[in-house]
């Protein structure tokens, strides 16, 4: 009977530190910490260049329809100086021609 009371007690025994063991690997554990902490910060940079680039985009837009109203501003211009070309071409046409009926007149 020794005997079983003796493997009871050694059975206890290594039960009792079994409990008592820290099955954890405290590297791993820190390991695991750093990596969480670096894909958080990972996840709001990526958070923030995403707003970056989102506001680019809406820039790019803005100046492309800047450039766009520009372009047809010079357009405009364009039009409106071959225009005014064109009325001082007719004015200058109908001056010379009052000019020779008034030469003629005078003769």
């Amino acid at each position: 009977m020794k005997t079983d009371s003796e493997k009871e007690k050694k059975l206890s025994f290594a039960l009792n530190r079994l409990r008592s063991l820290n099955l954890q690997n405290p590297a791993l554990k820190s390991n695991l910490e750093n990596l969480s902490a670096q894909k958080n910060q990972l996840e709001i940079e990526k958070k923030q260049i995403e707003e970056k680039y989102q506001k680019l985009i809406d820039e790019h837009k803005a100046l492309n329809q800047k450039l766009e109203n520009i372009n047809y501003q010079k357009i405009d211009e364009k039009k409106k100086e071959a225009e005014f070309s064109e009325k001082i071409d007719e004015l200058n046409q109908e001056t010379d021609t009052l000019l020779e009926e008034i030469d003629k007149w005078q003769m």
